[in-house]
């Protein structure tokens, strides 16, 4: 499955909106039967382009009203050195997400955590003891503007 046409980028947009649809209401939406369009999510499941469902939770009721984002720089980017240190980012779960970054620092994580105690605690303990950590700076969300699990589709209209 190289190309997508119009009913994959429907069933694309249609699941990214409520992934909870039966397969029924998807094909419906869409304008396909039911087994056609089971076939077609089976097939985008397997080419890769579905990598999975999640429920989407809300972070400050779960008591996690810190959102930090912290740039860290490593001490030496070198490769033995950097995949020990993203080695150790995985296993972190308060760490939500982590890229490498152009520009100063190597690499630009999302952290969580209930509070600025909390996440204090947290930086003085984890972050900074990560292996090949020269230095952190952190930044602190004050509100959310705009957060989508949903990537824009649009660029692959034929």
């Amino acid at each position: 499955m190289e190309t997508l046409d119009k009913y994959d980028l429907q069933i694309l947009a249609e699941l990214q909106a409520d992934a909870r649809l039966t397969n029924a209401e998807l094909a419906q939406r869409v304008g396909l039967s039911a087994a056609p369009c089971w076939r077609r999510v089976r097939a985008l499941e397997e080419a890769g382009f579905i990598k999975g469902y999640h429920a989407e939770i809300d972070r400050h009721r779960i008591g996690l009203g810190v959102l930090a984002f912290v740039r860290l720089d490593a001490d030496r980017n070198t490769g033995e050195r950097l995949r020990e240190m993203e080695e150790a980012i995985r296993r972190i779960p308060e760490i939500v997400s982590c890229h490498y970054i152009s520009g100063a620092g190597t690499f630009e994580l999302q952290v969580v955590s209930r509070d600025l105690d909390t996440f204090s605690q947290f930086a003085r303990e984890v972050l900074i003891n990560l292996p090949n950590v020269k230095d952190i700076h952190t930044s602190f969300s004050l509100g959310e503007v705009k957060a989508s699990a949903s990537w824009p589709l649009t660029h692959l209209k034929p």
